[in-house]
């Protein structure tokens, strides 16, 4: 799906639904989609999460350490 895509709650359920239950066909309403892959529904749940403000950020946290001695 492209990044100008809306996603709804329902169908963020749909797609959580169908991966716990192992399918890759998923319903809603009266729409079907047939993913690739678990990669693929992953991926798309995640940024389902982001743009319905259920997850915070997009990637991991890096943190820079510093020392003053030597190796």
């Amino acid at each position: 799906m492209a990044d100008s895509t809306t996603y709804t709650l329902e169908q963020y359920q749909a797609l959580k639904c169908a991966l716990a239950e192992g399918a890759k066909v998923v319903r809603y309403q009266d729409k079907w989609i047939e993913y690739r892959s678990f990669d693929e529904m992953k991926k798309i749940l995640g940024e389902m999460e982001i743009e319905l403000g259920l997850k915070k950020t997009r990637g991991k946290r890096l943190f820079a350490s510093f020392s003053k001695g030597t190796c």
